[in-house]
Formats: structure tokens, sequence, C-alpha cells
């Protein structure tokens, strides 16, 4: 079941994120990062708002809301401050027991462990993206990168991998689960 798999690897994905963002600085928001139309500001802006609308989602059971950051205030104490409070929120909400184990969204019900897996792709994939874009070398947790390996089937479909990623790229062999993970995402390891 991916719920279990989810909440045993949502710690780790937690923990290596907030290693990723401490190493993120003023100077460093103009930066590019993998995801090839946003500058690290921006990434730390969609990660925020990802994380309220996926809190949002386990908390109430569906998910109303679209985008909520502010972008006028771009600083990085600010924007990495809400990313470690919406994270942190995000964990307490995913680990508390939930009467109703389905999410809606739109005309679309999935199970709640689902939506947490999210998450946890979310917050393990951008967190590598935040690392690349610091210049510090942080592959995502063997134990986390290869749990997500076994469910991106499950949560990217066609539709979205075409809107959302770019297509996988070749990886070197032997490679690492991490490596795996985000080159089937569409992300470059070695550049």
């Amino acid at each position: 079941m991916v719920y279990v798999s989810a909440l045993t690897i949502l710690p780790s994905a937690v923990e290596y994120a907030f290693e990723c963002v401490s190493h993120v600085t003023q100077e460093s928001l103009t930066r590019r990062t993998p995801c090839a139309e946003w500058n690290l500001a921006d990434l730390l802006l969609h990660m925020n708002d990802s994380l309220a609308i996926l809190h949002e989602g386990v908390t109430l059971g569906f998910i109303a809301t679209g985008p909520i950051a502010d972008p006028h205030d771009c600083s990085a104490d600010v924007l990495v401050g809400t990313f470690r409070d919406r994270t942190r929120q995000f964990l307490e909400a995913a680990t508390a027991a939930d009467e109703d184990p389905s999410i809606t969204i739109d005309d679309l019900v999935l199970p709640r462990e689902t939506l947490i897996a999210v998450g946890i792709l979310e917050i393990a994939v951008h967190s590598w993206d935040v690392a690349r874009s610091v210049n510090v070398p942080m592959p995502i947790p063997p134990t986390v990168a290869s749990a997500l390996i076994k469910l991106v089937p499950i949560l990217v479909i066609e539709g979205a991998r075409q809107r959302d990623f770019a297509p996988p790229v070749p990886v070197a062999w032997p490679a690492s689960p991490s490596d795996h993970l985000v080159a089937f995402l569409g992300r470059r390891v070695a550049e």
C-alpha cells in the first residue's frame, strides 16, 4: 500500500529537504534551476504553494485553493522559513490519523496516501533542484529515492508528465537511486 511506504519515507524526505534549503542565500535566489523556466526564488515560491495545497488536501479532504504565495516578499529568509513551516505542517497532517482516507480534487477522488506520496515526490525532487541550484551535490537519500522510483509510475500519469516534466534522460551506469529518479523526471544528473 502506498500510504505505509510514504509515511515510512516522509521524515527522511523532510530532513533531506531541510538540509538542501539550508544552503539558500539571498544571492542564490536568481540562479537557474533544473526547472528551465524558474530561478531559485520561483522554485521556492512553487514549493511553498504546493505544500500549502497538499496540506489543505490532507487536512480537509479536498483541494479548493490555487497559488497562495506572495511573490512580493521573496527574501531568502522568508522563502526558506515558509518552506520549513509548511513542510512541518504537511508532515504533521500526513502522520495524523484520518477517518476519511480520500481526497477530492475537482471531479477526481483519490486515496489520501496517494496525495501524501505526491507530496514526498514534490519535496524530495524539488529539494534536489534547490541543492543543484546552489551547487551543493546532495543526492536524494537512497531509501527515499528507491521508494519514489517504485511510486513514480503511479504518481506521474502521461498527461501530467508532458505538462510538468521533461522527457526522461539517460543516466550513466552504475547510477544511484537518486540519479535514476531525477533522470526519469527529466533532470540531467551531470552537466
